[in-house]
């Protein structure tokens, strides 16, 4: 009856099954996995918020493919480099970028290039565009750095794409500049086009900039991001697809797009209207967030001063922090008797792709102290 792209298991893996065990039974949970920042404990400017998405503007219908040009010219102005407002195109989501730019590179069956561990969405999106995913690996030394060796024995005749998360996606590691380079030339080899995730390219733990990938002409590329994570503003519902390349590859990959993107209908007025204002919402909540993510990782640093049992993972930027556990037992069944036995939880490694047990991800911008006193949790029964 239905479609094989939908064939998923649906049943609720054990993992699931534990966090539903706890809260039926009334337990209190310290939560270590949070990502909904509007839950984080932040402070927003809710009268500015609120008052951008009552401009009258809304009640017209004015349907443009790529979206407004006010829309686009106040995300064209978020980034430090020059962006063309008419490479953008706006989106509901990073999610809805990703399923139309896999609509424009692949057909059924064509493969997609995508860094492991990364994030979980990929599967699913893959899977509902008919695309499948071929995995390449990020090494860890002192660091996180990709392993072109495998990028270059991943690579068949059905490759269309290199997928990049800069920074990754809970590794926290950027692209560095001779990986920039180095990737350039691989695509460029194999007429391969490069799409970007940089939702979290803002948050650099140590507050230097880094650049983007808008400006990246050498190949094909699409930059993905949005206000979801640019402004914590996840429920708003505003991303875009920044496309750049020779020029003609470039004009036809935008002209197509726009057909995708018309296809689908634009998102909603009241959003595009109030982009420039929801954009500006960076300015008091990035601060805040990178506040909080420092404060925990200096706290977890501290405890794990302590013991030897563990050891973070260097992070270089993001919401996450990796750990390095041992391996007793599978991720999953550590993460499962750490919530049993400590009411605490946290991520098993496996969810992000991790190649093998013994790492656990945490959440950085849980509130302090509930980030303190889940991590003192963790680390005795560690230890124990």
């Amino acid at each position: 009856m239905f479609s094989r792209r939908t064939d998923w298991k649906l049943t609720p893996n054990r993992f699931t099954q534990a966090q539903q065990e706890l809260i039926a039974a009334g337990r209190e949970v310290l939560d270590l996995t949070i990502s909904n920042p509007t839950r984080a404990g932040l402070h927003y400017d809710n009268a500015s918020i609120l008052d951008s998405l009552t401009n009258p503007a809304a009640l017209d219908y004015d349907p443009q493919p790529k979206g407004l040009l006010s829309a686009r010219q106040a995300v064209a102005s978020y980034y430090t480099q020059q962006v063309d407002p008419e490479s953008l195109l706006l989106t509901t989501s990073t999610s809805e970028g990703y399923s139309f730019v896999f609509r424009l590179l692949c057909n059924p069956g064509d493969e997609v290039l995508v860094p492991k561990p990364s994030y979980p969405l990929f599967e699913f999106l893959a899977d509902l565009q008919d695309v499948k995913l071929v995995p390449y690996p990020l090494l860890y030394d002192h660091g996180w750095q990709i392993d072109f060796s495998s990028l270059e024995g991943a690579v068949t005749t059905r490759t269309r794409a290199v997928v990049l998360v800069h920074p990754n996606n809970p590794t926290g590691s950027y692209v560095s500049k001779d990986e920039r380079a180095t990737l350039n030339h691989f695509c460029r080899e194999h007429r391969l086009s490069i799409v970007v995730d940089e939702v979290f390219l803002d948050y650099a733990h140590d507050g230097a900039s880094r650049p983007s990938f808008v400006t990246n002409s050498e190949v094909l590329t699409f930059t993905l991001s949005g206000i979801s994570k640019i402004s914590a503003l996840p429920q708003m519902k505003l991303a875009w697809i920044a496309a750049n390349g020779p020029a003609d590859q470039l004009q036809p990959a935008l002209s197509r797009l726009e057909i995708v993107a018309d296809t689908y209908l634009s998102l909603n007025a009241p959003v595009q209207l109030a982009a420039s204002t929801l954009l500006d919402q960076r300015h008091s909540i990035q601060p805040q967030l990178l506040d909080r993510v420092r404060g925990n990782l200096a706290e977890l640093d501290r405890q794990l001063a302590q013991q030897r049992a563990c050891q973070r993972l260097a992070v270089e930027g993001g919401w996450y922090a990796v750990l390095r556990v041992p391996v007793t037992q599978s991720d999953e069944d550590l993460a499962i008797e750490l919530l049993r036995k400590a009411s605490i939880l946290v991520h098993p490694g496996h969810f992000y792709d991790f190649p093998r047990d013994g790492y656990l991800i945490l959440s950085l911008i849980t509130p302090l102290g509930q980030f303190s006193e889940g991590s003192n949790r963790l680390l005795k029964l560690l230890a124990a």
